[in-house]
Parts: structure tokens; sequence; C-alpha cells
């Protein structure tokens, strides 16, 4: 799954065009999803986001979603799971102190977000604390609760 979350990262421009397409997509459909009530679908949802990004980003299913403005980037990769920036550990070479071998994941979230052209106050925003209650559900209908002013259930 690194190489992947590694190749995506490389290609974050395009993917992150994918990505914001999915999403005005998501948005548009708001009355189907609406009709059908977000409670029921947020299961589904979430099957299908624990794959497609767990391939892609290998994401942590968190329900909290970061990866668009960390470069493609899931955060929670971190050993730390750090949602703000890297600890004090980072190595010369951009390697984790927790685990040598890997390339910590906000050197990498910083490579992916200057790929995909965002201004660098995207990355820089302050994350919530992470809410553990909403591991495993739908981080993408959240959001098009969200960008609509819709209250969560």
């Amino acid at each position: 799954m690194k190489s992947v979350r590694y190749w995506s990262v490389r290609n974050a421009s395009w993917l992150h065009r994918i990505y914001k397409a999915f999403e005005k997509l998501l948005l548009i459909l708001h009355p189907v999803w609406n009709k059908v009530g977000y409670r029921r679908l947020d299961g589904p949802f979430a099957d299908v986001e624990k794959v497609v990004k767990g391939f892609l980003f290998d994401s942590k299913s968190c329900g909290q979603c970061t990866l668009g403005s960390t470069g493609l980037a899931c955060p929670m990769n971190c050993p730390k799971t750090l949602r703000n920036g890297p600890c004090g550990g980072v190595r010369g070479d951009g390697s984790c102190e927790v685990k040598p071998d890997m390339t910590c994941v906000w050197v990498t979230a910083w490579e992916g977000s200057q790929r995909i052209g965002e201004p660098q106050s995207t990355i820089q925003v302050i994350q919530p604390p992470l809410d553990s209650r909403l591991n495993g559900t739908s981080a993408w209908l959240r959001e098009v609760r969200k960008k609509l002013g819709i209250a969560e259930i």
C-alpha cells in the first residue's frame, strides 16, 4: 500500500482534479442522498470509501478526511497520528523518527500539495482533533452536508 500511496502523491495534480469533480457530482446528487437518507447511505458509502481511499491513499477511514488539504497524503499514516504537521523528529533526509524506513507523512503531504498547486495556506489550516466516534463513517457524505450547510444527524 505504501508504494501506491507514494504514487498517488506523485500524481496528485490530476488525481486531485478527479477528486474535485467527484465532489461536485456528490453535491449535485444531494437530492437523491437526501431522499434515500444520509444515515441509510453512510454504511455503504463508508465501505466504498474504505476500498477506494484505502487503495489509492492508504487511508485509515477516520471519517474526517483531509486528503484535499494535505496533498492527497493521509496524515493518519503518521505513526503518531499527527493531523497538523510534522513532529520535531523528522530526520534530515525527510524520514520518520518512529519508522526510519518511511518518509514522513508531512514531507509527502507538502510535496503533494505543491504538485496540486494549492496555496500553501491550504495545508497550513489547523485541523480539529480527531473524533474517534466517526471512525469508519463516510467522510464524503459528511463533506456534502458540510458544504450545503446541513447539520449532522
